[in-house]
């Protein structure tokens, strides 16, 4: 697909069909999050693979904002490391790319950053020294979508030209 009209297309999904995801396709995702950039080129983050059924389960429990995980097929956990202040904006980088990885293949995918960092920590043995920035669910979506435009605000609401306030229409 076309990376512009990945983006355009991408929605965020929360119900998932059973359909299982290939091995294939999920290498993918993990590889488009190994090869995004990060500041400094430290390369900071970890990734933790969910696949087990009752590890999907634990992550809902473990959450205060995605208990749709437990639904995906497969989720993974973002962990990056707060003594580089620009963590969280590479969280936010290797989320988009792996979304956009899997959407090229039709897999959907939700995110949640509500986090009960204290089970999180035990469940899945993640260091005190990572912070658990994001979870992303992945799979197939449940329902079909209908390709409905996005409800976006108009660009000409969101850009300026040259200070704020500028008006950017020609």
């Amino acid at each position: 697909m076309d990376t512009f009209d990945c983006i355009k297309t991408k929605l965020d999904i929360r119900e998932f069909s059973p359909e299982e995801v290939p091995a294939e396709i999920k290498q993918r995702v993990l590889e488009a999050a190994r090869l995004t950039g990060t500041g400094l080129n430290t390369q900071h983050w970890r990734f933790i693979l969910i696949e087990d059924e009752h590890n999907l389960n634990n992550l809902a429990k473990d959450s205060t904002s995605g208990n749709w995980v437990a639904g995906c097929n497969f989720a993974v956990i973002i962990l990056t490391n707060p003594k580089y202040h620009f963590h969280l904006i590479d969280a936010g980088r290797v989320i988009q790319n792996m979304q956009l990885a899997a959407w090229n293949f039709t897999v959907g995918s939700g995110v949640f950053t509500g986090i009960d960092k204290d089970n999180f920590r035990k469940d899945y043995d993640v260091p005190d020294e990572l912070n658990i920035s994001a979870v992303i669910g992945f799979g197939y979506p449940a329902r079909k979508l209908t390709g409905k435009r996005k409800d976006r605000v108009p660009l000409d609401s969101l850009v300026y030209l040259e200070k704020y306030g500028i008006s950017n229409k020609s």
